[in-house]
């Protein structure tokens, strides 16, 4: 440790750690005002706070997922647009949160369930035999049908699954965020270093 750090850190121990405290004009947290923190000070992180999830698990009990999401290079590229998450034929399949059915119906010869959220996202279960009608109202934890035991195993997935997908407009994201409370952690420049 530089003396000029040793120096630092005695000043704050002695002052009892004034600098626990925002100041005006800062943006850290940190008690320094932002690009103005002494560059051989350590950093310090305050302890994580517990993550807390948007969605619901679809299937109780949480299921393992067993194929992720897997981005595509383009809007028509190779991907994998949502989570496999294991579960026996017959499985019941629920809303992962609150929001208006918008789809039950077929698809490439699957059943799928498509389910509008107040923010903006959309939710969507595949194979899935739907137990709702478009236009029903669900709460977070509702039954929305059943896993479809043919359609589940052998095309899509390696052995029984329910396909869970999560769109902004026609974007897909990525609900494994959404469903743990754990987002991508982007590190952002620090001044000029």
């Amino acid at each position: 440790m530089s003396a000029a750090t040793a120096a630092v850190l005695t000043a704050l121990a002695v002052a009892g750690a004034a600098a626990a405290a925002p100041r005006a004009g800062d943006l850290t947290g940190s008690g320094w005002p932002l690009g103005e923190a002494p560059r051989d000070l350590p950093s310090v992180l305050p302890a994580p706070e517990r993550a807390v999830p948007r969605w619901r698990w679809p299937l109780r009990p949480r299921p393992e997922v067993v194929r992720p999401f897997l981005a595509p290079s383009s809007p028509w590229g190779a991907g994998h647009r949502g989570l496999d998450l294991a579960a026996g034929p017959g499985a019941g399949v629920s809303a992962v949160e609150a929001g208006v059915v918008t789809h039950v119906g077929r698809v490439a010869g699957r059943g799928t369930v498509t389910v509008q959220h107040a923010d903006g996202l959309r939710s969507t279960y595949e194979p899935v035999a739907g137990s709702v009608a478009a236009g029903d109202r669900v709460a977070a934890g509702d039954r929305l049908g059943t896993l479809e035991p043919r359609a589940s195993a052998g095309a899509h997935c390696v052995r029984s699954c329910v396909h869970l997908g999560a769109l902004r407009g026609q974007a897909y994201l990525d609900p494994l965020p959404l469903l743990t409370g754990r987002g991508r952690i982007r590190l952002l420049p620090l001044g000029d270093r």
